[in-house]
């Protein structure tokens, strides 16, 4: 078995618990590829030496043959991996090294158990949708799909107007700070702080919310994920901004968006533990009563 690791160094505290993961990963006989970046990182606090792994980087990208990739960080880490699998069929495992974590959500004290439930086949692939973006010129880059969300956003202190279709038809001319076109993964990202609503990752949806609107009455809308939204922009500046998850673009007014469910999915790694109504509960804090 091969896996592959990518991330971005972390605080001390999580030493340990990291090589804790090299062990069990040397312990069963696997294959360790690091990203070169990191792997500087990883052989300082872990005691790795170079012998014991091979490397991947931007330009080789992903090996064939490669079974897991693992992603040693945050949300923003996590979606930073899905660069290197790019439509592949390899299966993601998130491990939050970070604070709050919906992508990343193997924590430090859970490293172990989750090993072992991998190794011995005790686990589900969860196919998250993604979201693909092209404009009237092409792709904005080479790699135009996000997993959490679209979002079209103003550049200066002047609110854009945003021409929304679906399917050809008319939908609404959003006056506002932006809009963010959102798949159920990043229903709890930043769709969550404009007011729209929590959705199952296993929704086959997406959800339109602006940002700050002018009109109150302009609330988020959900749409099913097999419609193609056609978005225009209006705006007071030559330019606005295109972002999507963290990557960000800077875009001449006037260009023809469109947006429209991904052909492929990205595979998460799952453990019978780290159900969805979990994670809300632990991570939002649902049902907490602070009289308690």
């Amino acid at each position: 078995m091969r896996i592959a690791l990518y991330g971005k160094e972390f605080r001390e505290n999580f030493n340990e618990s990291i090589s804790l993961l090299i062990r069990k990963l040397e312990s069963n006989q696997i294959d360790i590829l690091i990203h070169e970046k990191f792997a500087s990182f990883l052989v300082n606090v872990t005691g790795l030496r170079y012998s014991e792994f091979d490397v991947f980087n931007d330009v080789s990208g992903l090996p064939d043959g490669t079974d897991f990739l693992f992603s040693l960080g945050g949300d923003g880490t996590f979606l930073e991996t899905l660069n290197y699998v790019k439509g592949r069929s390899v299966p993601v495992l998130g491990i939050n090294t970070g604070r709050l974590g919906f992508l990343a959500n193997i924590s430090r004290d859970e490293i172990s158990d989750a090993m072992d439930m991998l190794f011995e086949g005790k686990y589900i692939l969860e196919n998250r949708s993604l979201i693909r973006l092209t404009t009237s010129e092409g792709p904005l880059d080479v790699f135009n799909t996000a997993l959490n969300e679209i979002t079209i956003h103003k550049q200066n202190a002047s609110m854009i107007t945003i021409y929304t279709e679906l399917d050809g038809e008319f939908l609404n001319s959003y006056w506002a700070d932006g809009l963010i076109i959102s798949t159920p993964t990043g229903s709890t990202a930043y769709s969550m702080s404009a007011g729209g609503p929590i959705m199952l990752p296993e929704s086959k949806n997406f959800i339109i919310s602006p940002i700050s609107p002018h009109n109150l009455t302009v609330r988020p809308i959900v749409v099913p994920d097999d419609k193609k939204i056609k978005l225009k922009v209006k705006s007071r500046s030559d330019q606005y901004l295109v972002a999507m998850d963290s990557r960000s673009y800077k875009v001449r007014t006037g260009l023809e968006l469109f947006a429209d469910k991904a052909p492929y999915s990205v595979k998460m790694i799952k453990f019978p533990s780290n159900n969805f109504y979990n994670t809300l509960r632990n991570k939002l804090m649902w049902g907490m009563d602070k009289r308690n």
